[in-house]
């Protein structure tokens, strides 16, 4: 399984997640966004509706009846009601369910390097798990690791 680690220096996760997403469904898949805070998957759910203005990214919040049929379904916690193999993390907490997932993508900013820093290393010798770091720079994402 992979993890991408991602590192938001330059934008929010907001519009970080849409991208990443669109990616994900383009390429037959479906993902799971976690969040613990309500107000992110909020704020998550109306930027996914209207980040771009040719675009429509099918998704909606956990707990409807829809679930099992949403592409992209953004949750309180990591259980994949729509049976997700893509887990992204954007409350920048690591949670070790992440690795029952075909891909990880784990968001986060300096407010929680440390915790990144942790989980990226406790990653390191973790059973086939590899680890891509990347940074937002100048002229977009760049990997480092």
């Amino acid at each position: 399984m992979q993890v991408d680690f991602y590192h938001l220096t330059r934008q929010p996760v907001e519009r970080v997640v849409p991208q990443l997403a669109e990616r994900v469904v383009a390429g037959g898949g479906r993902l799971l966004i976690v969040s613990a805070d309500p107000a992110q998957r909020a704020l998550i759910d109306a930027r996914l509706w209207d980040y771009a203005p040719a675009s429509f990214l099918p998704h909606a919040e956990a707990g409807g009846a829809a679930d099992a049929e949403q592409p992209v379904l953004i949750a309180g916690d990591s259980a994949a009601g729509n049976g997700a193999r893509h887990i992204l993390i954007a409350d920048g907490q690591w949670r070790d369910a992440a690795l029952g997932f075909d891909r990880a993508f784990h968001l986060f900013d300096d407010s929680v390097i440390t915790a990144a820093r942790a989980a990226w290393k406790a990653l390191a010798n973790a059973e086939g798990v590899e680890r891509r770091y990347w940074k937002q720079g100048e002229r977009g994402w760049e990997q480092a690791g």
